[in-house]
């Protein structure tokens, strides 16, 4: 039988560490907790669910989930943040699994579903949104500060585990709105260092977000819930290429 060591950074996340650490039970052989600065509740949640915490300040997402996988002590990584939680027929496929061996070499892949202020989405371009989240340790590293991406440093095979990850969101708009201006922020400012300028067609690429979101992902099915998310999600758009503008002009010493 394989084990398992589950990861999640933490900070200030009372609100939802206990779902999924509750999904975790009879998954995963050990839950480290790697948290970067909890004022609320976060920590004796953990401590009361038999999790291994550890406090470690903030470095960036990617180096932060790098040194809480170094940390694991089995041979197989689960990845899931703290706002995540298996579904039960997720939990039910990975507890097959482990008794029966996963293959070597091969990293797994999970649907993710969302819950947005109460509503599940399933178009959007938001669902399937395929992650990899299960790997065999040792052989895997996060890059990137902005939506990072896992590097591997051998040749590997791909799989998909049956069952969604559940993720749970947002629990308001304005929180949606907030957190897409700072993450839209960061990936202008990414673009910009990776070489990126400022073109013309600022209104037509928030247009065609919202379009492409809303008529070709069919956001439309997911009512009103739906429409918010496209919105948003045009919003995201503005607010990247407006920063990549303001960059690209104090560059030219026009701003």
């Amino acid at each position: 039988m394989d084990h398992i060591s589950a990861i999640i950074i933490t900070q200030n996340e009372e609100r939802n560490i206990s779902r999924c650490l509750e999904s975790l039970k009879d998954v995963a052989d050990e839950i480290i907790v790697v948290d970067s600065g909890s004022s609320d509740a976060t920590q004796s949640i953990c401590l009361n669910a038999g999790a291994r915490f550890l406090h470690h300040d903030w470095e960036g997402y990617d180096r932060q989930k790098n040194y809480a996988n170094s940390l694991a002590s089995h041979s197989w990584i689960l990845s899931i943040d703290a706002d995540e939680a298996l579904s039960p027929q997720l939990r039910h496929n990975l507890q097959l699994m482990k008794q029966q061996g996963f293959p070597p070499l091969t990293v797994f892949s999970v649907n993710r579903l969302t819950n947005y202020c109460g509503h599940w989405i399933h178009h959007c371009g938001w669902y399937p949104d395929a992650r990899i989240r299960l790997w065999p340790a040792g052989i895997a590293s996060w890059d990137g500060e902005v939506h990072e991406e896992l590097k591997f440093s051998a040749s590997v095979s791909h799989a998909s585990l049956s069952g969604d990850l559940l993720h749970y969101s947002y629990y308001s708009v304005a929180e949606h709105a907030s957190r897409t201006a700072k993450y839209a922020t960061l990936a202008g400012e990414k673009a910009f260092h990776q070489g990126q300028r400022y073109n013309k067609g600022l209104a037509l690429k928030t247009a065609w977000s919202f379009l492409r979101s809303y008529l070709l992902r069919l956001g439309f099915l997911d009512g009103r819930a739906g429409y918010t998310v496209c919105k948003i999600s045009s919003f995201y758009t503005l607010i990247k290429y407006a920063r990549l503008r303001e960059l690209s002009l104090q560059e030219e010493g026009k701003a």
